[in-house]
């Protein structure tokens, strides 16, 4: 990049590298090709998207990486992949246009998790609709999920008001920030998403044992269907979103892996665990009793993924998550992939 050099008169200057010098400038110059910025890129979703594009082998885009820690193992795992690795803040609105300098596309996304604040999450998310705005990007993906007070007004006492102004916090700011992206005339997708199937791994959702150490796999969905997917698979759909370009600009598609109700996903652990695993249903009032931090919030949203279950599942076709990604997986497939790594405790 920048090093010193001297002249024949023995003084000392300093050599910039011209654009196309940079290794990465370099490349997108001589193949002129579209790139995406990844938000959240060392996280489940954009991981999978970053994977996605650096694996396609007719190479369609080029994919810079945004993440606040450029040094961290899983940042430099994705530049070993090829990915350009850039540092951004979601609550820095200017270093999130910086990053957004030259893209076709943006990948936007909040981790509720993270800090457990709607009113953080709708921020971060206006934050990024309007450094896309900015930037002239072409093709921005919101990944999103429902506003359940849609279905379920706050003065709707069937279901408990959360955080004062809230029925399932971590999906309600997601779908009311959608207007942010809409009002300002963004070339949008946006993409609905289901159930991880890797929460059975990492989010203390996997079957666990019981008085007579039976495994028990809790959902509070009675006998309703439960869209579910594996994280990987979202970032493939949301690569082939990009790939068909204008065709789902202004467009919402729901993706999932397979609706299954519970005592299915009991039966096929139980298949692949080699051991009993039993569907434990409970209401939503049990769920949302066990509390522990968010248990009022996903109790919530098993009674909404219920109580609306036609529509809910009707908004998740895996016949369109396969379209847009062939390789998707069903649960058999995943489980099979990813047995070691259920905690069965």
């Amino acid at each position: 990049m920048a090093h010193g050099a001297d002249d024949s008169g023995g003084r000392r200057y300093r050599h910039v590298a011209a654009p196309f010098e940079h290794p990465f400038l370099r490349g997108f110059l001589m193949t002129e090709k579209k790139i995406i910025a990844v938000v959240g890129a060392t996280g489940m979703q954009g991981g999978g998207l970053v994977r996605a594009i650096v694996n396609d082998p007719d190479k369609t885009f080029i994919v810079r990486a945004l993440t606040r820690d450029v040094n961290s193992d899983k940042a430099k795992a994705l530049a070993k992949l090829g990915a350009e690795v850039v540092a951004a803040d979601l609550d820095d609105a200017g270093g999130l246009k910086r990053a957004f300098v030259g893209m076709y596309g943006v990948f936007c996304l909040t981790n509720f998790w993270e800090h457990c604040s709607p009113e953080k999450e709708y921020a971060q998310a206006k934050n990024q609709a309007e450094a896309a705005k900015a930037m002239d990007v072409k093709h921005v993906i919101w990944s999103t999920l429902e506003d359940t007070r849609k279905w379920v007004p706050l003065s709707d006492n069937r279901m408990p008001t959360l955080m004062g102004k809230y029925k399932v916090p971590h999906f309600d700011a997601k779908g009311e920030v959608e207007r942010e992206f809409t009002k300002l005339g963004l070339p949008v997708t946006f993409l609905l998403t289901s159930f991880y199937w890797d929460n059975l791994i990492f989010f203390g959702m996997g079957p666990k044992k019981g008085p007579d150490g039976t495994l028990l796999f809790t959902l509070a969905m009675g006998d309703k269907k439960l869209p579910g997917i594996a994280v990987e698979d979202i970032g493939k759909c949301a690569f082939g979103i990009f790939k068909r370009g204008q065709e789902y600009i202004g467009k919402t598609v729901g993706i999932a892996g397979e609706h299954l109700i519970g005592q299915e996903m009991a039966a096929a652990m139980s298949k692949v665990l080699g051991q009993p695993v039993r569907y434990n249903a409970m209401t939503p009032e049990q769920y949302r009793a066990f509390g522990f931090k968010g248990a009022d919030d996903l109790g919530n949203m098993f009674q909404f993924k219920r109580d609306f279950n036609e529509a809910f599942c009707g908004a998740r076709n895996p016949a369109v998550a396969r379209s847009l990604n062939p390789e998707l997986q069903t649960f058999d497939v995943w489980l099979a992939q990813n047995k070691s790594r259920i905690p069965l405790t």
